[in-house]
Order: C-alpha cells, then sequence, then structure tokens
C-alpha cells in the first residue's frame, strides 16, 4: 500500500456522518475548502452528523457579560439547535451549526465582542474561579489575571495544546493540579502573641492542625502542616493573625485525559507581577524541547529523563526565590488498572 494511501485511510472516522474530511466554508467574507482538524483549531468542531458543526465560544475565566450571551442564545436559536452546552472548561458551545452558517455565527456574536475559543496545538482559553472579588474564601483575584493571561497568550502556537487557569484558594476548585500550569491563591499566616486572648478560635478552625495550643492557650503554629488557606485569619476576632505573605502556588505539567497527571509544583507564593513572565518562560521552554517530538504535553515531556531538573534551571531567574528548592516530576494517575 503506498504511503499516500495510508494517510488517506487513517483519516477515516466511521462515527461521522461526511464521506469527505474537509468543507467548503464562508469566514469573515473569504471562502476556503478547509479539512476538518484545521476547522477545529478555529473552534469548529466536527459532529458526527453530515455537515454539522460544534462551535466553541470563548468565555475567559466563565465570565460572559450578558449583552454577549444574548447573542450566543441568538446564535443558538437561528444557527443551531435551540440550546447552548455549557463544557468542563467554563467554555460555552453551539452545537448543530452548518458550515455555510459560520460567518454569520461570527458576524453574530461580534456585535458584542464575542470571539469563537480556538484549539489545536495552541494556547486555549485560560480558567477561573470567581477569586477575592465575591468570594469569602478567595486570596488572589483569579479573574484579573485570567482577563490578562486571555489578552496576552491566548491562541499562542504550541507544540500542543497548553491549558492555564487560576484557583483563588487552597480548595482549588478550577484543579490547578491537572492542568498544564497552574495558579492557586495562598496566604502564608503571621501572628502577634500581643494581640492574642487564648480564645482557640484559631485552632479550632484550623483543620489541618497546624495551629494547636499550648498549656497557657498560647497557639503554636507548625508551618509544614499549613495549607496556606489563611481560615485562621479569617476567624480571629482580634486580628492577632494577619496576613505574612501572599500568593500563588504554580504548578506545571499537569493533565486530564486516558493518562492523567497530577502537576509538581515548582514555586510557591508568586505575586501577581510574576504571572505573565512565567508563563512566557514556560511556553519557551515547552517549544523548545517540544520540537519534532509530536503531540506531547508538558507534563509528559518533564516526566522524562533530567527534563524537570532543566526546566527548573531554565526557570532560575524567573522564579527566583519563589523557587521551590525539590520538585519532584508530574505524576502518572492510574485510573484503568
Amino acid at each position: 500500500m503506498k504511503k499516500d494511501e495510508k494517510q488517506k485511510k487513517i483519516k477515516i472516522d466511521h462515527f461521522i456522518e461526511d464521506k469527505k474530511d474537509r468543507v467548503e466554508v464562508k469566514m469573515r467574507g473569504i471562502k476556503s475548502n478547509v479539512d476538518f482538524n484545521k476547522l477545529k483549531s478555529l473552534g469548529f468542531v466536527k459532529q458526527k452528523q453530515k455537515n454539522l458543526f460544534t462551535v466553541r465560544c470563548a468565555c475567559p475565566g466563565g465570565r460572559v457579560p450578558i449583552k454577549r450571551l444574548k447573542k450566543m442564545i441568538e446564535a443558538a436559536e437561528k444557527y443551531g439547535n435551540g440550546y447552548v452546552h455549557l463544557t468542563a472548561r467554563q467554555g460555552l458551545e453551539i452545537p448543530y451549526v452548518h458550515h455555510k452558517d459560520f460567518d454569520r455565527v461570527i458576524d453574530l456574536l461580534a456585535k458584542a465582542k464575542g470571539e469563537i475559543g480556538s484549539g489545536g496545538p495552541r494556547v486555549r482559553v485560560p480558567t477561573a474561579c470567581g477569586g477575592c472579588e465575591y468570594n469569602p474564601h478567595g486570596l488572589m483575584d483569579t479573574q484579573k489575571m485570567c482577563q490578562m493571561v486571555y489578552k496576552k497568550f491566548f491562541g499562542h502556537p504550541c507544540n500542543h495544546k497548553f491549558k492555564i487557569s487560576f484557583s483563588g484558594c487552597p480548595h482549588d476548585c478550577v484543579r490547578t493540579n491537572d492542568i498544564d500550569l497552574g495558579f492557586q491563591g495562598a496566604v502564608l499566616p503571621g501572628f502577634s502573641d500581643k494581640k492574642c486572648v487564648r480564645c482557640g478560635t484559631c485552632s479550632y478552625a484550623c483543620k489541618e492542625r497546624a495551629i494547636k495550643p499550648d498549656k497557657e492557650g498560647m497557639p503554636v503554629f507548625t508551618q509544614k502542616n499549613c495549607v496556606l488557606c489563611g481560615d485562621c485569619i479569617r476567624v480571629c476576632p482580634r486580628e492577632a493573625w494577619v496576613v505574612d505573605k501572599r500568593g500563588y502556588i504554580v504548578r506545571v505539567g499537569g493533565k486530564h485525559g486516558v493518562h492523567p497527571l497530577n502537576g509538581s509544583v515548582i514555586a510557591r507564593l508568586v505575586s501577581d507581577s510574576k504571572v505573565a513572565p512565567i508563563i512566557k518562560k514556560t511556553l519557551q521552554w515547552y517549544n523548545k524541547e517540544g520540537t519534532s517530538k509530536g503531540k506531547i504535553r508538558i507534563g509528559e515531556i518533564l516526566r522524562k529523563g533530567s527534563n524537570m531538573e532543566n526546566y527548573m534551571v531554565f526557570m532560575k531567574n524567573v522564579l527566583g526565590e519563589y523557587a521551590e528548592k525539590k520538585v519532584r516530576k508530574p505524576e502518572l494517575i492510574r485510573t484503568l488498572n
């Protein structure tokens, strides 16, 4: 069998009704014949039904202005099947869109500054929790950082898909442990014994047993047990517990899927100003190390040989004093055996 025939065979998908792997589309006034993989990278995902696609709408941080949401609903009513789908990554999708209606959907969403969320080998739309804006557990302004990342890095070409997320506290609702690059809000508490009245509220609130009263009732702090949640600060009636340091715990190399990985903690309590440089530097390393390796996520690269150590050396200048001293490789989570 010839090489081109083998490649043609690989493209066959018996679950897709189309007998071809490309369609003629019109986007932003330009007509072209585009294959399904290219369309997916642009945010138009082929469905099993002939000529129909699911359109991904960009919703950075899961936050959608009402005017934009109304346009998404209008697009679903006019060109979809009358409903939208909320994805696990805070996205919004419009299923059952005919490829001849792509331009109409793009124009309709653009009226409310809505964009199509891309797929493929690039930085994806970042995700985030509500952060400290209105959540009493929130320690960092995750929405602000998420919007910054969306403007600066969304669509940046990569070796494979690259996902970024922000959680505002150790509850880690957006799962920074299973993402390519995750930022989780944290706070290191400080203590003033002069303000303490030995009420025991802090030790009761600390579920990690990082705070225990001594014989006189004075709280004793064991930092190695602390998960940096700040609950002691929240409940102290005399403000004896205060914020000493505030920032993000940074994890790299996580992913979910068939072979999920737990990411590695590479830094603690980094400031907002460090986020963009960490992302930029990490993307530089990933694109360099991923060259000619096919579709491989950064976590898989970091698991091989001395790549984790090499990555930390590469990141030394940007991480500085925040860098973790002992860094493990991303860990494989076995789900099928």
